[in-house]
């Protein structure tokens, strides 16, 4: 499903250029579940923004589904981001003033959709991670918890082919970290590929498959004990 061949990210910070990934060739197949980490400043992050098509490599090739997207325009990758990507983040970025509902929606807004079919799915979807009864809250009436799986609900309200979560327990107590990280398992259950940045080890555990990223290469990679299970 994710092919990336030769990647190479560079920055020019004053008159020196500084490679930020080198080289990186990895594939991700469709259904798998994969965490990528490593320490800050690795690389993880700017990885993900590559996989997400909110970044373009400098050098090499990306491909989704056989296409290569490292060559598309920025309103090519926008439409591949609403059509096919699912993101989740820390900090859930939530619209304060809408409510759970309204938030889930906004995605299908920019597809285009019906409003009567945005508000069917997105209820769909509200459901599906347990927050029927808080659709109609704003975000401050919400817990941490249930602001990230009103951001998951969101995230798979279009029916992506990929969810990218990045440290998507960073802001949560151990206890919701857990069942946040149970949605994630459920919903690659049911065929959805996820790809998950986290710097936890016990996060980590919920993937399939875990590679390590230093200074900008990928180090290893590797079956977790959930992967080797099953």
């Amino acid at each position: 499903m994710i092919q990336l061949e030769g990647i190479t990210k560079t920055y020019l910070v004053g008159k020196e250029k500084i490679d930020v990934l080198k080289n990186i060739d990895l594939t991700i197949r469709q259904g798998e579940f994969v965490a990528i980490m490593g320490p800050s400043g690795s690389g993880k992050s700017t990885l993900m923004n590559i996989i997400g098509c909110l970044d373009k490599p400098s050098i090499g090739h990306y491909k989704i589904g056989g296409e290569d997207v490292s060559v598309y325009s920025d309103t090519q990758l926008a439409q591949v981001r609403n059509q096919s990507i699912g993101f989740v983040f820390q900090q859930f970025h939530l619209l304060p003033r809408l409510t759970a509902l309204k938030n889930v929606e906004l995605p299908m807004i920019y597809a285009g959709m019906s409003k009567k079919e945005r508000q069917e799915r997105a209820v769909e979807a509200l459901h599906k991670v347990g927050l029927g009864d808080r659709m109609n809250h704003l975000p401050n009436a919400l817990s941490g918890g249930q602001k990230q799986r009103v951001a998951i609900a969101r995230a798979i309200v279009n029916e992506p082919k990929l969810i990218l979560a990045d440290e998507p327990t960073g802001a949560l107590d151990t206890k919701t970290s857990v069942t946040i990280m149970e949605q994630f398992t459920q919903l690659n259950a049911e065929g959805t590929t996820i790809v998950l940045v986290t710097h936890e080890p016990e996060v980590a555990e919920y993937a399939k498959r875990t590679i390590m990223v230093r200074d900008g290469v990928v180090l290893s990679e590797g079956m977790s004990k959930r992967g080797q299970e099953l």
